[in-house]
């Protein structure tokens, strides 16, 4: 489940929630936290856009996780390793009888 948390702790969370928060207010918390959680995402959206027509050509399928160093790093070895395969030359094929 997300965040790893399981039923009973949801629906122990949802208790807890209705006796803070109140049965009359709860229903427009919870709208606003969707309304929030939708605008995060836009501006994450927004950003992540903005930052892939930054950047140029070659960052066409840039996600946020890769801003991580490592896994950016670890991002561009591998597609210049596929580079350097794709362009080496052809290995020479070893007949097994000849051995």
């Amino acid at each position: 489940m997300f965040f790893d948390i399981g039923g009973g702790e949801l629906i122990g969370l949802a208790v807890l929630a209705l006796i803070l928060v109140g049965p009359e207010r709860l229903p427009k918390l919870a709208s606003e936290a969707a309304s929030l959680i939708r605008r995060i995402q836009r501006i994450s959206q927004t950003a992540t856009q903005e930052l892939r027509e930054n950047l140029g050509p070659g960052f066409e399928n840039l996600q946020p996780s890769d801003l991580n160093p490592k896994t950016f790093i670890r991002k561009q070895l591998n597609d210049a390793l596929e580079v350097q395969e794709e362009q080496s030359l052809p290995q020479p094929k070893i007949d097994p009888d000849v051995m």
